[in-house]
């Protein structure tokens, strides 16, 4: 279980640095609030047991997997409940297309391009598809 979660924690961490998500206040956390959230809950797991590892390439994953059994159970609770936000995040992102597309047919035909139709759909005030709403603020759009 550990395992899978650290597993999760290097593509987060990874994605942080690499995401191009719009900023927003959401249910789930941000990749920068996921980090910093992280940072500060298992800064020193990180820098007792892999100082000077570099983040990406799964190097911490690798660290953290390897001290396991050392990791504070703060730490351990912590990457739980921030992959947990990260995965509903990343589902959201995939599935708002899917999630609004009676309201993108109803609100936003004929825009085209993702960008302009995400931002067509957060600005409108119409859209009352509550699993709509929900994907949309759950991605961290709105």
């Amino acid at each position: 279980m550990m395992r899978d979660r650290v597993g999760i924690f290097a593509g987060a961490a990874l994605a942080a640095f690499l995401s191009i998500t719009a900023v927003g206040r959401a249910d789930t956390l941000s990749y920068a609030d996921a980090v910093t959230t992280l940072a500060k809950e298992c800064g020193s797991d990180i820098k007792k047991f892999c100082n000077g590892e570099n983040l990406g390439n799964g190097r911490i994953q690798a660290c953290l997997e390897k001290n396991a059994a050392k990791v504070s159970p703060t730490c351990t609770s912590t990457l739980g409940s921030v992959m947990t936000s990260i995965a509903q995040r990343q589902e959201a992102q995939a599935s708002v297309f899917k999630v609004c597309q009676h309201d993108i047919s109803q609100y936003c035909n004929g825009v085209q391009g993702d960008g302009n139709i995400l931002s067509c759909l957060v600005e409108t005030k119409r859209v009352d598809n509550r699993e709509c709403n929900q994907a949309i603020t759950d991605a961290g759009w709105r």
